[in-house]
């Protein structure tokens, strides 16, 4: 099932782009990246990098909501998330995503809870506006920001500009952390 889901993501964005009558080399080139990069996120074939779903959001003038779920958050005072309900994505294999306001309309934080296997393969460098806070649930995690590395445990948290390169990396066993994405420019909508 989780597959399944995973495959329509770029299946919706191709859709989406058509409808807007937007080039793929348009959409490469506000993204940043080479058009092979972009055709392999559209095709399925690579995984798309969480910040590079919000951009594609921000760019189509819809909700990550849209992307992930194909439906529109409905909900404009308050959301109730629990426990295991968040809608998943994960973006390779042991490292998972569960967006926990999918269903708030124009919000502009986007809280999500990571999990993560340890792996010996060095997690990509993501880069996105706005700011972001990490704290971590469980286990431990190594944070790679620009050139400094933290060692975060249980309840250690870190606050930063995620227009530096960074990533995150379970260490010895699985761990969990909470990120909130806020990009003060824009709602996740548009």
């Amino acid at each position: 099932m989780i597959k399944e889901e995973l495959h329509q993501i770029p299946e919706r964005i191709k859709e989406m782009r058509e409808i807007l009558e937007l080039t793929p080399e348009a959409v490469a080139a506000h993204l940043h990246i080479s058009l092979d990069e972009y055709q392999s996120f559209e095709k399925g074939n690579t995984d798309i990098p969480i910040s590079i779903l919000f951009e594609i959001a921000a760019l189509f003038g819809i909700n990550t909501t849209v992307l992930l779920t194909g439906d529109e958050p409905r909900m404009d005072t308050h959301t109730v998330v629990r426990h295991g309900e968040g809608v998943n994505v994960e973006r390779f294999p042991g490292y998972a995503y569960s967006a926990m306001a999918y269903n708030f309309i124009d919000r502009i934080m986007e809280p999500l809870v990571v999990e993560m296997l340890p792996t010996d393969a060095e997690p990509a460098m993501a880069m996105h506006p706005g700011q972001e806070y990490n704290y971590v649930l469980s286990g431990k995690v190594r944070i790679k920001l620009g050139k400094q590395e933290y060692i975060l445990n249980q309840g250690d948290s870190i606050y930063f500009d995620p227009q530096l390169p960074h990533n995150q990396q379970a260490v010895d066993a699985p761990a969990s952390f909470l990120t909130v994405i806020c990009d003060v420019n824009h709602t996740w909508k548009s």
